[in-house]
């Protein structure tokens, strides 16, 4: 079995062990993969493991003895599902694996928005203290979270988990998704969520029809104290509408774990504004988490192997 492994690295830079899958056949590995050279490398493979290699209906077309996507990721949209299906190609995803990791970022994001640890150790590690007039100081004025509406856009496992921490906190959680959920939060429509929401964090897959959806308009009902959390996928935001936003103080503050374009180009509307916090994709990245989308993955292949596929996705 001629299993290829596109970009390996960032689920395994060296902490984790691959033998679980060279178990299964004979694995020819890569640390990353360039545009052009995904269909070469992939022309053989029977089987693909990729995490954010895109696998279009070029590279299928050309992988004549392709039977199995894996993809190390719950989100497949760079896998052209459509196509690999009607040429017989399975493709499966890890679900769930992430939960609880990047709930902790939603959350450790919305805290540095409010209690700026970062920017006062920075402040007290550059001699700001060592020099200050006063005991103490904050570079910027601290917001306590208590009895601040917290609203959340996409109210899956992700979205759940950081509701339930939201709530620990004392915040007063409400929630937007397009199906009727049965929760204590308060379900509220989109408008609505931003027109009351304190903080509002992103936590809905990317799909065809909401691509840029946070927008001009959305954003425009926000509260000029108020701030947005992103950590599900840059294209669901309007980047060049929300550097506006900040810039004129429509909105308070942003933090963001994702972008449309990773990594950014120079010049990125968003790389430079003072009022945007940005993570370079570290959400998912805890030890545990990837070891749970590794061990997912093996299984995955076992059981497709086995002729009892699981966790398979299908095209929107």
């Amino acid at each position: 079995m001629e299993i290829v492994i596109t970009d390996g690295y960032t689920l395994n830079p060296g902490d984790l062990d691959w033998s679980g899958i060279q178990a299964l056949g004979n694995v020819r590995y890569h640390d990353r993969t360039a545009p052009e050279d995904i269909a070469d490398r992939c022309r053989h493979a029977e089987i693909i493991v990729t995490n954010k290699t895109p696998i279009n209906a070029h590279t299928l077309e050309h992988a004549t003895k392709l039977k199995l996507v894996a993809v190390t990721a719950t989100g497949y949209n760079i896998i052209d599902v459509a196509a690999a299906y009607t040429k017989g190609v399975a493709v499966c995803n890890v679900p769930a694996y992430g939960t609880d990791s990047v709930a902790q970022h939603a959350i450790a994001l919305m805290l540095e928005l409010t209690n700026h640890v970062g920017e006062n150790s920075r402040s007290v590690s550059q001699g700001d203290w060592s020099t200050a007039s006063d005991w103490c100081y904050s570079t910027s004025p601290l917001i306590e979270l208590s009895g601040k509406v917290f609203g959340i856009v996409g109210f899956g496992r992700i979205g759940q988990r950081t509701a339930a921490i939201a709530e620990a906190l004392g915040m007063n959680v409400i929630f937007y998704s397009p199906s009727k959920k049965s929760f204590p939060a308060k379900q509220v429509s989109l408008e609505t969520l931003f027109r009351e929401s304190d903080f509002i964090s992103l936590h809905c897959p990317l799909t065809l029809d909401n691509v840029g959806f946070v927008n001009k308009a959305l954003l425009s009902l926000m509260k000029p104290t108020a701030f947005l959390i992103n950590t599900s996928r840059g294209q669901l935001i309007n980047e060049m509408d929300l550097a506006t936003a900040l810039k004129r103080g429509t909105l308070k503050g942003a933090a963001l774990d994702v972008l449309s374009q990773e990594p950014p180009p120079a010049g990125h509307p968003l790389t430079g504004v003072k009022q945007c916090i940005i993570t370079p994709h570290t959400a998912w990245l805890s030890v545990e988490a990837r070891s749970r989308i590794l061990n997912a993955t093996i299984e995955n292949i076992k059981h497709f192997l086995e002729g009892s596929p699981q966790n398979l996705v299908t095209a929107r």
